[in-house]
């Protein structure tokens, strides 16, 4: 029977779906035809293969070929299919054994010459392969980032040659291996002098997950302070990293497999489009809140991005994930960051500073601010103002401050209590879960209830508060909100006490 199958995966956001590769030799005119809702890198395949096999020194069928890739459906794109449909056409004419393709599933693009290249998107193929119980097959570019899949038996081969002749029992492909481990040069806190309010701010916001925007004037620290957070973040779990790692894995941008365990630092520039942001594209992939994912993303100069680009951070700041829907396909990715936004108090900087070299009217201040819309603000949990600092705290002899060592110990044991507690952190709380594990005494909630009037807060604001102070108890291994945990959590709200005034 002139009839062959091979497994490969397609791409479809952060998952694999199963392909089944069917490759059929019938008579009639020599010709190739490959369906199942092939694009035009899929369709040219047939070009490739046609080459390498001939380099390969295996014969190229004479027949008429037809490749149908299942489930026809679901969209083919990129080169990833070209090694599998190879090994179908010399499986389906007899040149290699059908049976030992069963227990493989194949991803790869190939040269002309027959070699193996690598491609995008290996990661969660090695994934979904190893819990299907098969043995990937991928370029050497691409092992070490399959080697990451550590239930999986991912092995590398350089040619079509090798693999057929691994299938033929004549050689044994190499295991893939993971690659050498690089150590994380995250900046320290102890290099930030003073700010005693700012480090604070850092340290709560770690503790809690809870998103944090610093107003200062130029060169106060903001970006340094900023960089700093993600040395305060626990290291992450390895289903956490491996889901960053596949995430940027399909993104195209390349995946670092020596640096996977290390949580994300994002910092695009104000200039990035909401597409750039929040992802898309025709073949949808992931922005830069997905890039974020379990980690941090800065954003610096908050007033000049496009109020646009902005708005749409609204809905994944809530619900840590992002739904990107096109007329040929939809896809949706993770985006559970934490945020760090940065901007000045007024349009040259200097407003309340102690030089008074501020000439903004209130006027344009207002409008300058008002560039950022109440209902994002409203979802950044912490607002701190980052003062300019004198000359003589500046000096190097001057007394530093707790390293980051420091400050991530006590942030551990706040974290291990949140989760087990509720089984996760505070700024992913629910509502429910918020009036439950958040709550007050009555002189306290008289406090909170006359700073909401006063401030003209919302009641989402008055839940983020409540989790702020959560986590300012756990922090000092309080079993209840007391007065200065509540007070604490409201004198995080620098932006909205602008307002009020």
């Amino acid at each position: 029977m002139s009839l062959a199958l091979v497994h490969s995966r397609a791409r479809a956001g952060v998952a694999a779906p199963p392909v089944r590769v069917e490759v059929h030799l019938s008579g009639g005119l020599p010709q190739t035809h490959i369906v199942g809702l092939p694009e035009a890198a899929v369709r040219e395949a047939r070009d490739r293969v046609r080459a390498a096999i001939l380099c390969a020194q295996f014969e190229f069928p004479a027949r008429r070929i037809t490749v149908n890739l299942a489930p026809a459906d679901l969209p083919k794109d990129g080169g990833r299919f070209d090694l599998p449909i190879a090994l179908g056409i010399l499986a389906a004419s007899g040149q290699i054994p059908r049976d030992a393709l069963a227990g493989h599933e194949f991803v790869g693009e190939l040269g002309l010459t027959g070699e193996l290249r690598g491609v995008d998107g290996v990661l969660p193929a090695a994934l979904a392969a190893a819990r299907a119980q098969r043995t990937l097959v991928v370029a050497p570019a691409n092992g070490p980032e399959a080697a990451l899949a550590r239930e999986g038996r991912a092995r590398t081969a350089r040619t079509l040659l090798e693999v057929c002749a691994a299938l033929g029992g004549q050689r044994e492909l190499p295991v893939a291996e993971t690659a050498q481990a690089e150590a994380a040069l995250i900046p320290d806190l102890g290099d930030v002098r003073g700010q005693v309010q700012a480090r604070r701010a850092l340290e709560v916001a770690a503790a809690g997950n809870h998103h944090l925007l610093l107003v200062g004037s130029p060169g106060c620290g903001k970006t340094l302070l900023a960089s700093r957070l993600p040395g305060l973040l626990p290291e992450a779990s390895e289903a956490e990293a491996l889901e960053t790692a596949a995430i940027a894995s399909i993104s195209g941008r390349g995946l670092d497999p020596a640096r996977w365990r290390q949580r994300p630092f994002r910092s695009p520039h104000h200039t990035a489009s909401a597409v750039a942001l929040v992802g898309g594209g025709a073949e949808p992939r992931p922005g830069e809140i997905s890039l974020a994912h379990n980690g941090v993303l800065f954003l610096d100069e908050l007033p000049e991005w496009d109020r646009r680009a902005l708005e749409v951070l609204r809905e994944p700041l809530e619900s840590g994930t992002v739904s990107i829907s096109r007329a040929a396909r939809s896809a949706e990715f993770p985006a559970r960051f934490q945020l760090v936004a940065a901007m000045n108090p007024c349009p040259c900087g200097w407003a309340g500073d102690s030089s008074g070299r501020c000439r903004c009217s209130a006027d344009v201040i207002q409008r300058y601010r008002g560039r950022i819309s109440s209902p994002l603000l409203d979802r950044i949990d912490l607002h701190v103002e980052v003062p300019r600092l004198p000359p003589r705290e500046l000096r190097p002899d001057a007394v530093a401050g707790e390293s980051s060592a420091q400050v991530r110990a006590r942030v551990e044991k706040a974290r291990i209590r949140q989760i087990a507690r509720s089984g996760r952190l505070n700024a992913q709380l629910g509502q429910a879960d918020t009036l439950q594990l958040c709550r007050l005494s009555d002189p306290d909630q008289e406090l909170l209830e006359r700073a909401i009037d006063r401030l003209r807060l919302s009641a989402r604001s008055m839940q983020r508060i409540l989790r702020v102070a959560r986590t300012i108890a756990d922090l000092a291994d309080a079993p209840d909100i007391d007065t200065p945990h509540l007070t604490e959590a409201l004198g995080y709200r620098r932006m909205d006490r602008a307002d009020a005034r």
